[in-house]
């Protein structure tokens, strides 16, 4: 079934997401995928097009919009090179389509799976911030709450043993 799939990255823009969004490309993407980058923001929108959005999301942006500054000024998101770069480059390597969905306010961890919901998505790659057990329990993990309730597989990228900690 490659060549159809739809793979969603939950990304912040943190070094946890960008690594899960390299391993979705070095590891999963193969020609004619879409890659879907899933974004939650904790800001929100004016009322008009939080009303509109809220729900639902934004439309899918294309990877060329999404490069944009202006056009992601309007959604309230800093674009990002690094995660731009990868974008353009397995585009352009592996032949796939990159777009972009954003979602407001609420629980990342509901906001995440109602994306794999809306845009049926095959499989999801999501990082993981490395959070000891206490405060697991305390914050609750994004990514167990995902891996646990998603309708399709989801793959968690830890941070590798040997990465500097800053």
């Amino acid at each position: 079934m490659a060549g159809d799939r739809k793979i969603g990255v939950a990304m912040d823009f943190s070094g946890s997401s960008k690594r899960a969004l390299k391993w979705a490309i070095d590891n999963l993407a193969d020609k004619g995928d879409t890659l879907y980058i899933i974004h939650i923001s904790s800001n929100s929108l004016d009322e008009s097009r939080n009303a509109l959005w809220a729900t639902n999301g934004s439309p899918l942006i294309p990877l060329a919009e999404f490069r944009e500054t202006e056009v992601m000024k309007k959604y309230d998101v800093k674009p990002d090179i690094e995660v731009l770069d990868m974008l353009d480059t397995a585009s352009r390597q592996k032949e796939i389509h990159a777009v972009a969905k954003l979602y407001w306010g609420g629980d990342a961890r509901e906001k995440i799976l109602d994306a794999i919901e809306d845009l049926k998505l095959d499989s999801l790659v999501m990082g993981s911030r490395g959070r000891g057990t206490v405060q697991r329990i305390i914050l609750g993990s994004v990514s167990n709450y995902v891996m646990t309730h998603a309708p399709c597989p989801v793959t968690i990228v830890k941070e590798s043993s040997n990465s500097s900690k800053h």
